[in-house]
């Protein structure tokens, strides 16, 4: 899970980045406007609204122009009524105001995130090589074999069914399956060890290390 950290004071960014990356998370900094257009693609933008060169609620209308699916969260000293007002209507997600705690932002992240995630249209059925996933149902088959699964190996293959042949890191698998990015990544191996066993076959889930996970699309 990426997120682009705007923020100009360096000894605010550095904390962040250190208490989100412990978390899981890969961390970009900026520290201007400039910097923060010309970022890497992130699932997630902490932003600032008071940057030297130039207003971070711009800075917002921009980034929403971009991409109505990325999730937006404020974090700002400006703390008055008017100013969250326009945040919101800029297009962030939710407003946070300094100071707080880390686990407040991370249960924000998180919520967001979330409704990023299921903003984006879901198909009823996928088909991943002979695996078929009914989303509706909540029904798996394997070469047309019923595959009965709990409800959370359910909730693993369809994170890793959604993006077929793509590595899918464990804090997505976390969020989509358990609605969090903080938690024991072994509780992912453990779901992933049991879901290979009723597939019949280990190696349509596959490994990639250093990151998570993989549906093979052949």
């Amino acid at each position: 899970m990426r997120i682009l950290l705007v923020e100009d004071d360096r000894r605010v960014a550095a904390a962040l980045s250190a208490a989100l990356t412990r978390r899981g998370y890969e961390v970009e900094h900026a520290a201007t406007v400039a910097a923060a257009l010309s970022a890497a693609p992130c699932d997630l933008v902490l932003l600032d609204l008071t940057l030297p060169d130039g207003d971070g609620t711009d800075l917002c209308r921009e980034l929403r122009r971009r991409s109505s699916q990325l999730g937006i969260i404020a974090v700002t000293a400006r703390g008055e009524e008017r100013d969250r007002v326009l945040g919101l209507r800029l297009g962030a997600d939710d407003y946070v105001v300094k100071p707080f705690s880390m686990t407040e932002l991370q249960a924000r992240i998180e919520a967001v995130l979330r409704r990023a995630a299921h903003a984006v249209p879901e198909r009823n059925l996928i088909e991943v090589g002979p695996v078929r996933v009914d989303v509706a149902a909540r029904t798996v088959s394997v070469g047309g074999r019923p595959v009965a699964l709990t409800r959370k190996e359910f909730d693993v293959l369809l994170s890793l069914a959604r993006q077929p042949g793509v590595a899918v890191a464990r804090d997505r698998i976390l969020l989509d399956a358990w609605g969090t990015t903080w938690g024991d990544g072994h509780t992912v191996e453990v779901h992933v060890g049991s879901l290979r066993g009723k597939l019949g076959d280990p190696g349509l889930v596959e490994t990639v290390r250093g990151v998570g996970y993989r549906l093979r699309g052949e």
